[in-house]
């Protein structure tokens, strides 16, 4: 554990440094779309909320593949990406099967890759595009720092509820 902490922060540890067993895990996340917030809970209690970007047609559900929209519903935090073209990523379990069957209702695909994650590694507009604004394909995404957090503070399968 020790180790991959080093790694992710991307320096030595010292005796008085933060290690992840130090932090809280959280049992549920709920995104609140309208409010731009993620918030990590355990027994119902807030443990820390973070600012959040959306994908670039925020309102709505997402209903089908490059509609640009984060989707809404009850889904669970299901794999970790270190190597993504984004600071981190964790993977939400969109499309359930529910989601599929609208889409396919539809005919359409129903997309998938949702994630939450951190900045682009490779940045093509300005700090403050990425900060003030949604600019996402569907996923979720916070500050680099944030993403650490969120990391640290989720174990997997962690349960997600994405509100309008």
């Amino acid at each position: 554990m020790l180790g991959s902490v080093a790694v992710l922060c991307g320096f030595g540890l010292s005796a008085g440094d933060v290690l992840a067993g130090d932090f809280p895990l959280a049992d549920k996340i709920i995104v609140e779309k309208g409010q731009r917030k993620l918030h990590l809970l355990q027994k119902d209690k807030v443990l820390k909320s973070f600012d959040i970007a959306l994908g670039l047609v925020p309102t709505g559900d997402k209903h089908e593949e490059g509609d640009l929209k984060t989707p809404e519903g009850n889904y669970n935090l299901d794999a970790r990406n270190t190597s993504s073209d984004y600071f981190l990523s964790i993977h939400v379990s969109y499309p359930n099967a529910d989601d599929v069957r609208k889409a396919e209702a539809r005919g359409v695909s129903a997309g998938g890759q949702i994630m939450i994650h951190g900045q682009p590694n490779t940045p093509t507009y300005s700090d403050a595009y990425y900060r003030l604004q949604d600019w996402t394909n569907g996923c979720i995404a916070v500050s680099n720092s944030d993403m650490i957090d969120i990391w640290l503070m989720t174990p997997n399968d962690v349960p997600i509820e994405i509100r309008p």
